[in-house]
């Protein structure tokens, strides 16, 4: 396709590109609603079952910055409509096979599928769309898979009200065909001329240190002791600072460290990071709240937490319109500091607590991640020269899956250690007839993200505060 083409079809394979993200970030958290039912199903813990969730975004952070730097070497079209076709075979065998370990492997394939196509798409919208377009495109993009994370649970209660728990996978299979079909179509063949190659090293080092990681952080004591927890994060920590080390002398490195130099693009990355940690908090606590406290069906479950991604989906559009007004550092800040409030009210719900009231809470939950999310994606992107557009893209996907993963981790860890503590024997699941002992340990979990969220929200009103000061010594001095 020529440039001419390519630039009159823009619109339409923004489209295109924005569902591929939208549904991998879906997949991280529509299944989230459907634990406790194929937990029954397939006869295992809901300890265990965490992992169908948290397997697949481990496997994303590992390799994400592998496809990423690939796309770089090779063509982002061509790494993002590979990653598509594997998302969509990956989600058919998670149809298919009726096994726990089947399941899991097929997680790990969709992932694989997944990485490939966060890693890549921001880097194609970069070079599709002219310099006066492209921030609005890019926040588009963000709020489609910020949307697709949230819309995860609800979307997945409505599935399970009407057919088997697989259909939550299943549904990606005509979708992603028709998308691979126009992928194939609408995408610019660019091929790229260097002659760089991948840092091998790099490549093996990094999946191996972050998978060590969380798989020890994820197994607490289920088929691993403490010492081999403990063991585990260690050399993962030794090999993430070797390769940090070596990144850092390496000339065509997967990770381009210098970039963290930019303090604007350190910091907005690091809340963004935060957000992240605090909606996957949300995603794992409130299915299991609302359908085991509260009683309600898997379809009453879902319609309510429409709630969240109908509220961002009208929020975040107007948060990054008015970005462009007044400035994307005041809006990060309120909109972390309603999150701050939302989670502390979310913290005081208890065992029959008034869905009204539940709904002002996470309206306002919404309202501040919709306020923080686009103008916080504008800050990311606008921080990096344009040749680092697709390095910092690939940055953010793995940060935002790792925040993800970190979230699932602690979340449960604190939630299953409350529980344990309060009821005085260990528990890894919900305790059927103690809906106390449930809460006592949800309180403890929004309460902590609460305490987080609130450092990422200082952290955002200092640099507005600085920044402020910078500009009235500016405009001080030229008058």
């Amino acid at each position: 396709m020529t440039d001419e083409k390519v630039l009159k079809n823009r619109w339409t394979i923004l489209f295109v590109v924005v569902i591929a993200p939208f549904m991998a970030c879906l997949d991280s958290s529509i299944v989230n609603v459907a634990l406790p039912t194929i937990a029954k199903d397939l006869l295992v813990d809901m300890q265990s079952i965490t992992w169908v969730v948290t397997v697949y975004l481990i496997v994303i952070s590992s390799v994400v910055l592998i496809f990423g730097r690939i796309g770089d070497i090779t063509s982002k079209s061509t790494i993002f409509n590979i990653g598509f076709i594997t998302f969509s075979v990956g989600s058919l065998f998670c149809g298919i096979f009726h096994n726990f370990l089947f399941l899991i492997l097929s997680r790990i394939l969709q992932a694989i599928g997944g990485a490939a196509i966060m890693s890549t798409n921001q880097g194609i919208i970069a070079e599709i769309f002219p310099q006066n377009e492209r921030g609005r495109a890019l926040g588009i993009n963000g709020t489609f898979v910020a949307l697709g994370t949230l819309a995860g649970p609800p979307l997945g209660g409505m599935i399970l009200s009407y057919a088997n728990w697989k259909y939550i996978f299943l549904i990606n299979v005509p979708i992603g065909i028709i998308a691979s079909i126009l992928t194939f179509k609408l995408l610019p063949k660019i091929k790229k001329n260097k002659r760089e190659k991948l840092d091998i090293k790099g490549s093996i080092i990094f999946p191996i240190a972050i998978s060590l990681l969380f798989i020890s952080l994820n197994s607490e004591e289920t088929f691993l002791n403490k010492n081999y927890i403990f063991l585990g994060i260690l050399i993962s920590i030794i090999l993430i600072i070797i390769f940090i080390l070596i990144e850092g002398k390496t000339k065509e490195a997967l990770l381009d460290v210098s970039i963290f130099k930019d303090r604007l693009y350190s910091l907005s990355v690091f809340c963004s990071f935060i957000s992240f940690v605090s909606l996957s908090c949300i995603s794992i606590i409130q299915p299991f709240y609302l359908q085991e406290t509260l009683k309600l069906s898997s379809g009453k479950t879902g319609a309510f937490m429409m709630i969240y991604p109908l509220v961002l989906a009208l929020v975040a559009p107007f948060s990054g319109y008015l970005s462009d007004k007044i400035g994307s550092e005041f809006l990060s800040f309120l909109g972390l500091s309603i999150t701050v409030v939302g989670l502390v009210l979310m913290s005081m719900l208890k065992e029959n607590s008034n869905l009204m009231i539940i709904s002002i809470f996470i309206v306002l939950l919404a309202v501040g991640n919709g306020l923080f999310q686009s103008p916080n994606n504008s800050l990311v992107m606008s921080a990096v020269p344009k040749n680092k557009l697709g390095i910092a893209g690939s940055i953010n996907a793995l940060f935002r899956n790792i925040a993800q993963t970190f979230g699932i981790i602690i979340s449960t860890s604190i939630l299953y250690k409350s529980m344990s503590k309060k009821i005085g024997y260990n528990v890894t699941s919900y305790v059927e007839g103690r809906g106390d002992v449930f809460v006592f340990g949800m309180h403890i979990v929004y309460l902590t993200f609460a305490a987080i969220c609130l450092v990422g929200a200082v952290l955002t009103a200092v640099r507005l505060f600085n920044n402020r000061r910078k500009f009235n010594k500016l405009s001080h001095h030229l008058k």
